[in-house]
């Protein structure tokens, strides 16, 4: 079992962890932040609000990472002004360097969520991707969502693992595990000498993720922080288990001796699979056997 951390502790790994991590993020996840990046973030939104994104003049991504939302947001015009934090450093750094590479102006601020530098409503959107499961106090943190939020204003967090679809993604991790030293020598690659490449100081991996969550405590803490029009909802389960089968394969080979039409393949798989979920399981299904459960809220008027 993980070590048990106090709050401070969890904040200072996920900082020194996600520092780390930033040189190899993109890459690692096949983030891109042109015609497909776009599609994908705008369906993400999408689905979380239940309609069609408005525009949004000022917007704040809480652990923005490398940018993929705010980026492609910015390019698909959703977002005005952008402002980006992240308890990263490293991970703002990157940001930054693809947001000028994309020519594409942004603020970045390092910030922890449960403290946030900002005054009172001032963002029209305050949204997320893959961040609310490293926030120890996840009421804190609601409630400074809640506070910088303009009345009206809208709130969006995509990317958070249930705890029933976390439980599911075991069996296809587990069995590409079992299956590694097969696909392995079938496709000529040799054991990974770092199997973490990529992905942050393998110490600390296990600790950064301290949430899983069930659909009822994400919807309690944004009614707690004052929100309304809760929304939650799921997405991806035959992509999630393709995907994960498919990284841990990869990550048991060393990185150059993965073939180039395999890494086609693994993206252009899940990217069908994803259409699939979308059209056929996420209407259908009830959002907890999902591996992603998505929030949307809103701050209500004055």
């Amino acid at each position: 079992m993980p070590p048990t951390l106090s709050p401070g502790e969890i904040r200072d790994v996920n900082t020194r962890y996600h520092d780390v991590a930033a040189e190899h993020y993109d890459s690692k996840w096949g983030i891109d932040f042109g015609r497909v990046g776009q599609e994908q973030v705008i369906a993400k939104l999408r689905k979380a609000l239940g309609c069609e994104p408005g525009h949004y003049p000022r917007s704040l991504e809480i652990g923005a990472g490398t940018g993929y939302f705010t980026l492609n947001m910015l390019g698909a015009g959703v977002i005005g002004k952008a402002t980006c934090s992240d308890i990263s450093p490293g991970m703002l750094q990157a940001l930054s360097e693809n947001a000028q590479a994309l020519g594409l102006q942004v603020e970045t601020r390092a910030a922890d969520a449960e403290r946030l530098p900002f005054a009172d409503a001032s963002f029209d959107l305050v949204f997320g991707h893959a961040v609310l499961h490293h926030i120890p106090d996840l009421g804190r943190a609601f409630a400074e969502f809640a506070r910088v939020l303009a009345p009206g204003g809208t709130l969006v967090f995509a990317g958070e693992p249930s705890r029933q679809g976390d439980h599911l993604a075991r069996v296809p991790k587990r069995f590409a595990a079992m299956l590694a030293p097969l696909w392995r020598r079938a496709i000529g690659a040799g054991r990974a000498v770092d199997p973490q490449h990529g992905g942050g100081d393998a110490a600390l991996e296990g600790v950064v993720d301290v949430h899983a969550f069930a659909p009822s405590e994400l919807s309690r803490a944004a009614r707690g922080a004052g929100l309304g029009e809760v929304r939650v909802t799921g997405e991806e389960l035959l992509a999630n288990w393709f995907g994960w089968t498919n990284r841990t394969l990869e990550a048991s080979a060393e990185p150059d001796d993965v073939p180039w039409a395999w890494r086609v393949y693994a993206y252009r798989g899940y990217l069908l699979l994803q259409q699939v979920d979308r059209r056929l399981l996420e209407p259908r299904l009830p959002p907890a056997i999902f591996y992603n459960l998505m929030i949307a809220a809103r701050k209500r008027p004055t």
